[in-house]
């Protein structure tokens, strides 16, 4: 039986039969490549040679070749579906000519008819399951009812209503109302439409959910994550392509409005307690140095703490923002106005991450209460969205959906003209470092399509101006986005319809003119340089009231950029992977020092658990039975976890529940009272469910951080103070030859040095043949690791540069065999401070064995290959008493290196770390 049908009006063969298209089409192309020539005979007559007839000749070769050239295109054309970008290529889009675009669908279907290609389309397909077939019928009635409810609507509006309603009344609309915003207290999230209302009883979905849903996997409908729908990677193939795009040609770009702001308001002196008391303590702050941040052109970017039993804890990062005072009023004013001059007042954003979001919420509003006069706190999560942006293109997109709203010079804004004349930086770690730009934007979807954006004449040289003088504190109001009222009327943006109407009322191609019924959006930019690698890209934060978000999304998914293509989408593993790139922890997973990289932990725990326990007994790896060398049998601690209660001697912790999750973001009750930020003892969070008050992070909670600076005044000071007990610091881990570090990974420090009897010989002192310590492992282990190191990062004369080679400097007139004997013996020896040790010929193939559980110093929380450095790296925490052991007992040379040994695997790899 055929596959396929016969192709119509094809001709058969003699038994009735098509004939072999794959036959005819080989004889096509064949004949295609064959090139008809003239023998040379022809040119010539009487054995002379006639020029005409050589001309004709050579003129017949060339036609035939021309003739050749242009079947063999022909022939061997690509089809349709090959002629577009791979991202666009489907496994089934040969069945379906609407799946490319609309200037190739023609050219498909003509091919499709030739092949006789079957054509699917999936709204005549009918349901294969039971699932679908009743999916297929609830759809079909509720489009039956929302006809007849628009049937029903439409006849009210034209005053010809039904029998069973009162004449005289139509169908009565009214305006939303408009959101409260309570004060020390916890927000509803937004209503959400009645069709989507039911899948967000336990979870908030983005403003641009539905768009993310058909292009990135979504985090499922059960597991949200910090109570919201999260995207998590593309659906496409996206780990190169958002490497090049976020650092060589393109850009990359987040929704994250799901990232947590609160608005602080109150006396200037009170902001400056409660920041303090939060850990903003340096006197760069509140000094003129910081005059700046607190005018409101700055931004401020850190790690916020609170005050703890066993000291300070660490919250999260989190960004503060001041609003910038308003203008002073004249004096004519000053002598009218009748009423006592009051305090200034002034407000503050502070913008976190919704894993540690209600444990800052809740310090906040304990510290506000505490002050005189008291300060409020207001809880912005659903009022203000953001946006994040990375790429060399990331300027570029922003500056062609931006355009200011007031262009007039009696209204233009200082900060919109600055923002207009960035035309042409391709790295925004180019700005003045913590640089912020607010101003009021059109509705980007008023000139959608957007457009290039085109530089200037003379763009160079004001670009090169503006960065230089940075002119952002002329005439400086306070910003819109800090305003409630502008925020409201912002977030009245005209529908999706009204704009579609609007737009096919012009020409084509024209813009749409700026009405009454257009607000201003107010947007705040701020722009961020990494924190290690300062050649790295950086990045640009946008934040806009929460119903606009969506607009300014699709508009900015849709810019073409100058390199190529549009914008790509991020979710939250291409985050982890730039920040991994970058050289800097990610919160929560590179923090397990605060309660909400703690809980990530513990759920990652659960996670690896779960999958380690659905693997059958003969496919998964039994800690107990891994031999780790010199007799040493089984994994140290708990090989599915980083086990820090292990390796700090506490007690062991248990993951969370998901209703007693202390880093979500708690979605309030309108029912009851459950969003007071006095609770009863017995309650454990601000969630609305009650349960056991013991905490699942209560057995580690002594686990602080120690910051880069406290460690290193710690190394350099002559006293032998130690850090507090149960602290880690964190570090970022190169590997010196081979290795890739994965999440739980062992990190041990080099064995101690080993004393090692010297036997006298009449010529000179030679070292006695290793030996085996009372651990079992040679005593000397530690030389055979270091014999790893190679001479660039040993530390030899030769190499003090990076990237100078090892060779010997050659004298000058020596002859080139002299040259090659040195060179050779430069190469073959490897020189060391120490003799080089005898191989490991016990176990594991001749491997350095790794040292005991005495040296063990941390964990690895996030490590691969990385594409930046062109080698692995890896980013975890070690515990800083051993670290700092580690340092003053061998110097610092030698004491960063370590060895890294992944979970369930016996070989180590050498590695060096730095802090972070």
């Amino acid at each position: 039986m055929m596959k396929r049908k016969d192709p119509p009006g094809g001709a058969k063969d003699a038994q009735g039969r098509p004939p072999n298209t794959r036959n005819n089409k080989r004889v096509k192309v064949q004949d295609a490549r064959n090139i008809r020539t003239q023998p040379s005979d022809a040119a010539l007559e009487d054995g002379k040679l006639d020029l005409n007839k050589f001309l004709s000749a050579r003129e017949f070769e060339i036609r035939a070749l021309e003739k050749s050239m242009a079947k063999c295109k022909a022939v061997n054309a690509t089809r349709v579906f090959q002629m577009v970008p791979r991202v666009m290529r489907r496994r089934t889009a040969s069945h379906n000519a609407k799946r490319v675009p609309k200037r190739l669908q023609v050219q498909a279907r003509k091919e499709m008819l030739e092949d006789n290609t079957p054509t699917v389309e999936s709204r005549k397909r009918k349901p294969r399951t039971t699932r679908a077939r009743i999916r297929a019928e609830t759809m079909k009635k509720l489009r039956y009812l929302a006809d007849k409810k628009k049937k029903k609507t439409k006849k009210a509006d034209d005053g010809t209503v039904e029998e069973s309603q009162p004449k005289g009344k139509g169908v009565i609309t009214t305006r939303a109302p408009r959101p409260k915003i309570r004060r020390n207290m916890l927000n509803e999230p937004p209503k959400a439409d009645s069709k989507f209302r039911k899948r967000q009883i336990h979870k908030t979905w983005l403003p641009t959910h539905l768009w993310h849903a058909k292009r990135a996997t979504m985090t499922t409908p059960n597991s949200p994550l910090w109570r919201f729908a999260i995207p998590l990677t593309s659906t496409a193939k996206s780990y190169r392509p958002t490497h090049r795009a976020s650092g060589q040609k393109g850009a990359v770009a987040w929704d994250v409005s799901y990232m947590s702001t609160i608005g602080v308001y109150g006396t200037s002196d009170g902001i400056e307690r409660v920041l303090r008391s939060l850990g903003l303590v340096q006197e760069g702050l509140w000094n003129a140095r910081g005059k700046k941040w607190r005018a409101g052109v700055r931004k401020w970017t850190g790690i916020l703490s609170s005050q703890h039993k066993n000291g300070r804890r660490d919250i999260g990062p989190a960004t503060v923002v001041w609003n910038p005072e308003p203008p002073e009023p004249s004096s004519d004013e000053v002598e009218t106005s009748s009423s006592r001059p009051k305090k200034s007042q002034r407000q503050i954003l502070v913008r976190t991450h919704p894993s540690c979001f209600l444990e800052l919420f809740e310090e906040l509003v304990k510290l506000a209460k505490g002050q005189k006069p008291q300060l409020y706190v207001e809880d912005l999560r659903f009022e203000i969205g953001s946006i994040e942006l990375i790429g060399p293109g990331s300027t570029e997109a922003l500056l062609g959906i931006l355009e200011p709203f007031h262009e007039t010079p009696e209204t233009a804004e200082c900060h919109a003209s600055v923002f207009r004349s960035l035309a042409g930086v391709t790295n925004p770690a180019s700005l003045p470092k913590d640089a912020i730009l607010a101003f009021s934007a059109k509705d980007p979807r008023l000139a959608y399509p957007p457009k290039r954006t085109q530089i200037p004449d003379g763009g160079e040289q004001t670009l090169l101006k503006t960065l230089i003088e940075w002119p952002v504190e002329e005439n400086l109001k306070p910003y819109s986005i800090f305003d409630r009222e502008s925020r409201y009327q912002a977030s009245r943006i005209p529908s999706q319809k009204s704009v579609n109407r609007r737009k096919g009322a012009n020409a084509p191609g024209e813009p749409i003119k700026v009405t009454a019924a257009d607000p201003p959006i107010p947007i705040l930019l701020l722009a961020s340089r990494p924190a290690t690698d300062g050649q790295a890209q950086g990045t640009w934060t946008m934040l806009a009231p929460w119903k606009c978000i969506q607009a300014i999304w699709y508009c900015l998914m849709h810019y073409p950029l100058t390199t190529g293509g549009n914008p790509r989408l991020g979710g939250l593993e291409e985050q982890r992977q730039i920040a991994f790139e970058h050289g800097t922890p990610w919160f929560p997973g590179d923090f397990p020092a605060t309660n909400a990289g703690m809980n990530w932990e513990l759920e990652q725990r659960a996670k690896r658990r779960s999958d380690w326990d659905r693997r059958p007994k003969s496919k998964r790896l039994e800690w107990k039975s891994l031999d780790l060398g010199a007799g040493r049998k089984g994994e140290i601690g708990d090989g599915l976890a980083c086990d820090f209660e292990h390796l700090l001697g506490l007690p062991k912790s248990e993951a969370p529940r998901t209703q007693e999750r202390s880093d979500a973001v708690p979605i309030p009750d309108p029912a009851a009272e459950a969003m007071v930020l006095d609770p009863p003892p017995e309650r454990v969070e601000s969630g609305g469910t009650q349960g056991p008050s013991q905490s699942p992070l209560s057995s580690i909670e002594t686990i602080s951080l120690v910051t880069k600076s406290a460690f290193n005044a710690l190394v350099k000071s002559a006293d032998a103070e130690q850090p507090p007990a149960g602290s880690i610091v964190t570090v970022n881990m190169e590997f010196i030859t081979r290795g890739v570090a994965k999440p739980c990974a062992r990190i041990y420090r080099l064995p101690s040095k080993p004393k090692v009897n010297v036997v006298s010989s009449t010529d000179a002192e030679v070292p006695a043949t290793p030996e085996i310590s009372s651990s079992g492992l040679p005593t000397d282990l530690r030389e055979q690791w270091l014999a790893k190191v190679p001479s660039q990062a040993s530390g030899n004369n030769n190499t003090s540069r990076k990237g100078r080679s090892g060779a010997p400097r050659m004298p000058a007139g020596v002859d080139m065999e002299t040259r090659k004997k040195t060179l050779a013996q430069s190469l073959l020896t490897t020189e060391l401070p120490y003799p080089r040790p005898a191989a490991n010929q016990v176990d594991i193939g001749g491997h350095p064995l790794c040292p005991n559980e005495d040296d063990l110093i941390g964990f690895v929380t996030t490590g691969a290959f990385s594409l930046s450095e062109g080698r692995a790296t890896a980013i975890g925490s070690i515990s800083a008493g051993r670290a700092l052991e580690t340092l003053r007992d061998t110097g610092v040379r030698e004491g960063k290196f370590c060895i890294v040994r992944n979970a369930g695997e016996s070989v180590g790899w050498l590695a060096r770390w730095e802090l972070v």
